[in-house]
């Protein structure tokens, strides 16, 4: 039976070839670069449409914040739709489609005439234009780098910063120009540039391989998952597909040939038992390779991970905090008594402290000199508590000193967290494991802004939206802290092993 070959040679199939970082790996990052622009690098300068938008229609702090609240929960949810759509079809037919649905939100949203249709557009259509766009570039930078991911992560996410910095003041400026509707159009016009960014994303050749290879051997690897099933099950289970045309083109010799020895009182049972176990089995066949197709999509066996739902948790409290700041710092320095360009270069300064912070923080994690879950981990706290001191702050001065240390620590976090997630899961398992955090994440981006802005409304203060991010941010360092742990001991017992297995051998010989 050659069932066990071709399950091998299935196996070396869906093992990814090792990540090419040549020539071209640099328009991947340049590509992922300008998604990270266009899309977080928007959520974030959206604070000045927020203002305009708030006044327009008269509206609550709560309400104009679940614009924002959509999107990023959307990003989230339809993440791992994304990456299931870049294995079916292409990473690059994926982004040109998203880049698209950005564009149509964006521009529809200018005619809305109230928050709901706000909520519809700019909200749940562009949110899922985002996450066509983002996941499967993300994941082919990972994909194509490997000795200098954190680097490349790093630099890809800057497109995040600089974009921030340039789009705030120039929506200012826009607005002041054109209006918000205006402002929008433009914006709709400019997001179209994620479809050229889609055009940059070239597969590798072992992806396109191994999607052929694994086709040609799926009834091999379903053999394989059949056999590792039906252990310590009888052995008539295991009858192949030539048994069964011997036993069933089998004539009245072979009977009597397998009912040799005395049991010829059980041959009339002999051809129905064979028939019901070759059954079995062909059905539970069908099963396996029914699971190895989803699981090619959607790697659902990722949620029975300990150490990725522990790191998952993290990201939902880390959510809660990361976007609400961004929105409501232009905001909450207007309430201080700031004029509205003032405001704007807030963001612009935090947008340069983040640029720092990620390309340099991700040039440490590269050097591995501590272990990346305890750096992120210092750096989440850090974040916490430069939120928490933030309502301290009251003139130009001191929130331009609390804009550039936010964005330094949040550059430093958000450089080093995908990488994180490699490490947990491993580079094989990247696009499944980051559509399924960004989807376990979604509750925290969609609930983090509108809880701030009910503190908001309630306390007539945003410095409270702050307090509350803070507070979400260090409780998210305690998975981080717990899955620090769980590392740990998956260390030792591995060290564990590997020295009673040497023992063994030492005393065998």
């Amino acid at each position: 039976m050659d069932s066990p070959v071709k399950a091998q040679r299935a196996r070396v199939a869906v093992t990814p070839a090792a990540a090419p970082e040549g020539c071209y790996a640099w328009f991947i990052l340049l590509s992922c670069f300008m998604v990270f622009g266009l899309t977080f690098g928007v959520i974030k300068a959206f604070g000045v449409f927020y203002v305009e938008i708030h006044q327009y229609f008269e509206t609550t702090a709560t309400g104009t914040s679940w614009i924002t609240s959509i999107a990023v929960a959307i990003i989230h949810v339809v993440a791992p739709v994304a990456s299931a759509l870049s294995a079916r079809y292409s990473h690059r037919s994926v982004v040109i489609t998203g880049g698209l649905l950005c564009s149509l939100g964006v521009v529809i949203g200018a005619f809305a005439r109230n928050l709901i249709e706000l909520y519809l557009t700019v909200g749940f259509l562009n949110g899922v234009g985002y996450a066509l766009t983002w996941t499967p570039t993300v994941t082919m930078v990972g994909l194509y780098f490997e000795r200098r991911r954190p680097v490349a992560n790093a630099l890809a996410s800057a497109g995040e910063c600089i974009f921030t910095f340039i789009l705030t003041p120039l929506f200012q400026l826009l607005i002041d120009c054109y209006s918000w509707r205006g402002a929008m159009m433009i914006l709709g016009g400019l997001q179209l540039n994620l479809c050229v960014c889609g055009m940059l994303l070239r597969p590798l050749k072992a992806t396109r391989d191994h999607l052929s290879e694994v086709k040609a051997e799926d009834e091999g690897l379903s053999l394989e998952l059949l056999a590792k099933e039906d252990l310590g099950q009888d052995k008539p289970s295991y009858l192949g597909s030539e048994e069964l045309r011997k036993s069933e083109g089998a004539d009245h010799k072979t009977i009597s040939a397998c009912c040799e020895g005395g049991e010829i009182d059980q041959a009339p049972e002999v051809i129905p038992n064979l028939t019901m176990a070759v059954q079995d089995s062909n059905s539970r066949a069908k099963r396996a390779k029914l699971r190895t197709k989803i699981r090619h999509y959607v790697d659902y066996t990722l949620i029975t991970n300990a150490r990725f739902m522990v790191y998952s948790m993290f990201g939902v409290f880390a959510a809660l905090g990361f976007f609400a700041p961004a929105l409501f710092l232009v905001p909450y320095a207007r309430s201080k008594g700031i004029e509205e360009y003032q405001a704007a270069a807030l963001m612009s300064i935090s947008a340069v402290l983040d640029l720092f912070g990620r390309v340099f923080f991700g040039w440490v994690a590269n050097l591995r000199l501590v272990e990346m879950v305890q750096q992120l981990t210092a750096t989440v706290i850090l974040l916490g508590i430069v939120l928490l001191l933030c309502p301290l702050a009251s003139t130009f001065l001191e929130l331009a000193a609390f804009s550039a240390a936010y964005g330094l620590v949040y550059g430093a976090t958000v450089a080093i967290h995908i990488t994180v997630l490699v490490e947990v899961v491993g580079v094989h398992r990247l696009g499944s494991a980051l559509g399924f955090f960004m989807l376990i994440r979604s509750s925290g981006g969609l609930l983090g802004p509108p809880i701030a802005g009910f503190f908001i409304d309630k306390m007539s203060d945003y410095g409270t939206g702050f307090l509350m991010a803070g507070v979400a941010l260090i409780v998210s360092a305690l998975f981080l802290l717990l899955l620090h742990q769980m590392n740990r001991r998956g260390q030792e017992s591995t060290t564990k092993s590997s020295n009673m297995y040497t023992d063994k051998m030492e005393q065998s010989s």
